[in-house]
């Protein structure tokens, strides 16, 4: 344990799930916690995807620590089996750790972290370096301002930093400047946002969950407003890749979101367009046409407006001064990317790590949350909960816990992060153990939901 006169003081960037998990940890190990949060509010980026519903329930989306602090308050836990939406997962359970707990003294909101390094030291100087604390500067509306802590938990995720629309990892040509018809992740499509999207013929590229959940919920639009129509712009030519396992499935809210998508798609309801690798986008009068490759092997798409969701990726430009060490492709701590490479893993087959995997080379700085996997895809919430529980032993001094795990993590995998709604979907989900029916078979699928 860290001497009771003289505690460390942890600075955590991010206020989310994670981060506020390790300030609960923190705590309870005697640390000093600041956690500092861009948004005016613990959870802003939850915030944004408030519509959606998770695909794990609450039992895999509480941290251990945080809920002592809140059990300590007489906070009444949410039914351990039910699916949460953002919204529901930010009120029921980060606002009141964040406004009722002993945490509420040390968040720092509206506090955008602008540079982090050691204090009097740039990257180049070694001698001397392990001694000095680190010195995180922000702004928070009233200028900048300093912290100086003994370690750094960088929590931030990544929802601020999409991945372009381009298919090299690139802005498309003519992305920038089209931003006013375009958006990025989950919009609110059938909610806040359905002005944008209602009547229009909207494109959304990508083939994750993000993806699939913005196209149904364009579906369910059309039957309100008829002139809506999706059309479902595809890098890959396998589309059936996208349907998952439908009935198959062991986490069944995502076997059922599969089995809705594979449906519509049978019944026409969306449109394909499969190998648009796309490249530039132009604005054409009150619309955009969406172009792949150019010349007479080119391909073109006009629509109104277009929904990326291509994942995410970390912003690292506020860390230029720390010394840290990442994977050249995924953009995470190296030893991690052999753990979570999207090309072998699912978040189902990641084992649990912490402290070990997570430490960069300026001892006392770590990655921890969406942000630690860097481009990888396959995040679960519950293994950062278990980072953080890591992380803050080896701070407090506790090797052996430090590299104890404490997770295990359920057979098949409880993937966390947005999960579309599938209620009021068309038909019903999957009676049948088959899994979801590929694209030569959708013309009369036999399992999945009936129209």
């Amino acid at each position: 344990m860290p001497d009771a006169s003289n505690p460390k003081t942890v600075a955590i960037l991010g206020g989310g799930p994670v981060g506020l998990a390790a300030a609960a940890h923190a705590l309870e190990r005697g640390l000093e916690p600041v956690v500092l949060e861009a948004g005016p509010e613990a959870g802003h980026a939850i915030r944004q995807w408030s519509h959606v519903r998770m695909f794990s329930p609450w039992e895999y989306n509480i941290d251990r620590a945080a809920a002592r602090l809140l059990g300590a308050v007489g906070w009444n836990a949410p039914a351990s089996g039910e699916y949460p939406t953002g919204g529901e997962l930010v009120a029921q359970y980060l606002e009141p750790l964040a406004t009722r707990t002993a945490l509420r003294d040390r968040i720092r909101t509206n506090s955008r972290v602008t540079s982090v390094g050691k204090a009097g030291f740039d990257k180049a100087k070694t001698k001397g370096r392990e001694l000095v604390p680190f010195e995180i500067r922000y702004e928070n509306g009233k200028g900048a301002e300093a912290l100086r802590a003994d370690a750094v938990i960088d929590a931030t995720g990544t929802w601020s930093s999409p991945n372009p629309a381009g298919t090299d990892g690139r802005a498309a040509v003519g992305e920038e400047k089209a931003q006013a018809r375009i958006a990025y992740g989950m919009p609110d499509v059938f909610g806040k946002d359905r002005v944008a999207y209602a009547g229009k013929t909207v494109a959304v590229l990508g083939s994750g969950h993000s993806a699939i959940g913005t196209l149904i919920e364009l579906a369910r639009l059309e039957s309100e407003a008829p002139a809506t129509q999706p059309i479902w712009v595809l890098r890959g030519d396998t589309p059936e890749k996208a349907f998952g396992g439908g009935a198959n499935d062991r986490l069944a809210a995502r076997g059922a979101l599969g089995s809705v998508f594979a449906a519509l798609v049978a019944e026409g309801k969306i449109r394909i367009e499969t190998g648009f690798r796309l490249t530039h986008i132009t604005e054409d009068g009150n619309g955009l046409r969406l172009g792949a490759g150019s010349g007479c092997c080119g391909r073109e798409v006009d629509v109104d407006r277009l929904v990326v969701a291509t994942g995410f990726r970390p912003e690292l430009s506020f860390l230029r001064e720390v010394r840290l060490s990442l994977d050249p492709a995924l953009e995470c701590p190296p030893a991690l990317a052999p753990l979570i490479d999207p090309n072998v893993h699912s978040c189902g087959t990641v084992r649990p790590h912490g402290a070990l995997e997570l430490g960069q080379p300026d001892r006392g700085f770590y990655f921890a949350g969406m942000k630690s996997y860097g481009r990888a895809p396959t995040f679960l919430m519950m293994t950062g909960y278990e980072q953080v529980r890591s992380i803050v032993a080896e701070i407090a001094g506790d090797i052996e816990a430090a590299r104890r795990v404490e997770l295990v993590l359920p057979e098949t995998g409880v993937c966390s992060g947005p999960g579309p709604s599938i209620e009021g979907a068309t038909g019903s989900t999957a009676s049948c153990g088959a899994p979801a029916p590929k694209a030569a078979a959708l013309a009369s699928p036999r399992c999945g939901p009936k129209s």
